[in-house]
């Protein structure tokens, strides 16, 4: 088992960027990904990086999240840009897909 610690959320108002950062505790070989949630949506995937560095999105943010691996391959990162309202959400990272491990998560807020 591996302990994931997300950072980076915060506040932003709509048209801004957050950086998302997730810290394994061990090098992480498996598919690493970026979930969201909130209080009326179950966990939903928006990005995922798997062998390889090979990236995949979900479409609705396909075109302003960049998802990217250190090289040491503990951390990954979720550039978010041109948040909208719609991406407030709790914020989690994942590491081996579902069950797999989980981070405790991070808050986005976006205003408009």
């Amino acid at each position: 088992q591996v302990q994931l610690v997300e950072s980076g959320g915060g506040s932003v108002q709509a048209g801004g960027s957050l950086r998302l950062s997730c810290t394994a505790s061990k090098v992480i070989f498996r598919t690493g990904a970026w979930y969201r949630q909130t209080p009326a949506t179950q966990r939903e995937l928006d990005a995922s990086i798997r062998a390889g560095d090979v990236e995949n999105y979900a479409e609705s943010v396909k075109d302003g999240f960049v998802m990217s691996r250190s090289p040491n391959r503990k951390t990954w990162y979720l550039e978010m840009n041109r948040l909208g309202p719609e991406d407030t959400a709790f914020h989690f990272c994942n590491a081996g897909g579902v069950p797999g491990d989980w981070g405790r998560g991070t808050q986005v807020t976006v205003s408009s």
